[in-house]
């Protein structure tokens, strides 16, 4: 790789850190003279560099205004949540054919590495950590492409969870990932994929995405069921209630 290809790979990973970190958070601006000037390169490399973060799901390029970190939205971020389900239970698949003694000590590395930032009081580190530990796992599985898409995935569910999230101690995942590791190495395929279906769920609901969700509802959908069922709740015959006047107390007839 020549100095040039070397520098820019290094801005890119960079800046995909610091988003992934949430240094960088959804909405801010990514001004290409800016981040030239940071890195020591051209607008057409820092270009090139946000076409890829672009790709990724993690930068929104465009128009004449500068480039912004994505900003998920409800949907967005259900959709993500859906296909990580379906990816990560395929990862458990591939990697239990495949799995190696030694990728237990990998993993398990791996997870002291999130250990060590938690008790480092590095939050934005562990949150790192935590994701790359699923890029890790998916990487055993011998498939490229899955590789490609968890990681891609797993960095978008990092903008969700710098939106939506909610606080949560970083030794829940920890625990999660280590249950995930003991599944893998007893060679129990089921209860692998029962133990990282809980865990993705455990992910999202700190999310609050349903909460958030439900919270964002019309004032249509919120009274559609009233008015279907206004004619079946009148008040009894001959039970009236007056709304009093000010000051005035309630009379019942």
């Amino acid at each position: 790789m020549t100095e040039k290809g070397n520098r820019s790979e290094q801005a890119y990973l960079a800046l995909r850190r610091a988003i992934i970190e949430q240094a960088i958070r959804p909405g801010d601006k990514l001004r290409e003279d800016e981040l030239g000037a940071l890195f020591g390169m051209s607008r057409t490399l820092v270009r090139q560099i946000l076409g890829r973060l672009n790709a990724e799901g993690l930068v929104t390029i465009g128009g004449k205004r500068p480039a912004t970190v994505v900003t998920p939205s409800l949907d967005d971020a259900l959709a993500v949540f859906e296909v990580r389900r379906a990816l990560e239970r395929e990862v458990i698949e591939l990697v239990m054919k495949r799995w190696k003694p030694e990728y237990a000590k990998t993993l398990e590395a791996h997870v002291e590495e999130e250990v060590a930032a938690s008790g480092a009081g590095k939050e934005r580190v562990s949150i790192r950590l935590a994701g790359e530990f699923h890029a890790l796992l998916a990487g055993m599985s011998g498939n490229p492409v899955l590789v490609r898409y968890v990681s891609e995935v797993v960095s978008r569910c990092s903008l969700i969870l710098a939106v939506y999230g909610r606080p949560h101690s970083a030794e829940c995942g920890v625990q999660e990932h280590r249950e995930i590791i003991r599944a893998l190495k007893a060679g129990d395929v089921a209860a692998a994929r029962r133990v990282m279906e809980h865990h993705i769920g455990e992910v999202e609901a700190r999310a609050l995405i349903a909460t958030q969700a439900e919270e964002s509802r019309s004032l249509g959908d919120v009274l559609a069921n009233y008015v279907r069922n206004a004619g079946r709740d009148k008040p009894a015959s001959g039970s009236v209630t007056r709304v009093p006047k000010s000051g005035a107390r309630k009379e019942r007839r």
